[in-house]
């Protein structure tokens, strides 16, 4: 499926005081994973939600193999694991700059109609962004 790789940079105030990433944070990473993404595919997300519809998060596992540190680069590498329905999957990879596997992860997220906070199917424009 489609993969998409962006890079952050650990700030001091995303880590505790050995200056390992606290490991709350890396919802976030995963979230920037995620908008980088759809950014590469072509859809907005500020401009869904301006359509009506929001992406929350059903489900998130982690797996933290090893710690990042103040000041590393990191590659969020991002994968969509199957064909979106009223649902999206990723998988998820974090290297740090050495090219060392740090967390493994996946997310599923719903699509929601901000009006009816009811489940919705995929809009049409994002699967013909996928062409998939």
């Amino acid at each position: 499926m489609i993969t998409h790789q962006t890079e952050i940079k650990v700030r001091y105030g995303e880590t505790d005081q050995m200056g390992v990433v606290y490991h709350g944070n890396y919802a976030h990473y995963l979230e920037i994973g995620r908008l980088e993404w759809l950014d590469a595919i072509g859809v907005s997300y500020k401009q869904m939600e301006a359509n009506g519809i929001m992406l929350p998060v059903a489900s998130m596992d982690l797996k933290y193999s090893k710690p990042a540190f103040y000041d590393d680069i990191l590659t969020i590498k991002t994968t969509l694991l199957k064909r979106p329905t009223a649902s999206i999957e990723f998988a998820y990879e974090i290297h740090n700059s050495s090219g060392e596997l740090l967390t493994t992860a996946h997310t599923k997220l719903a699509f929601v109609n901000m009006k009816s906070n009811f489940p919705t199917r995929c809009p049409q424009y994002i699967l013909d962004e996928l062409q998939i």
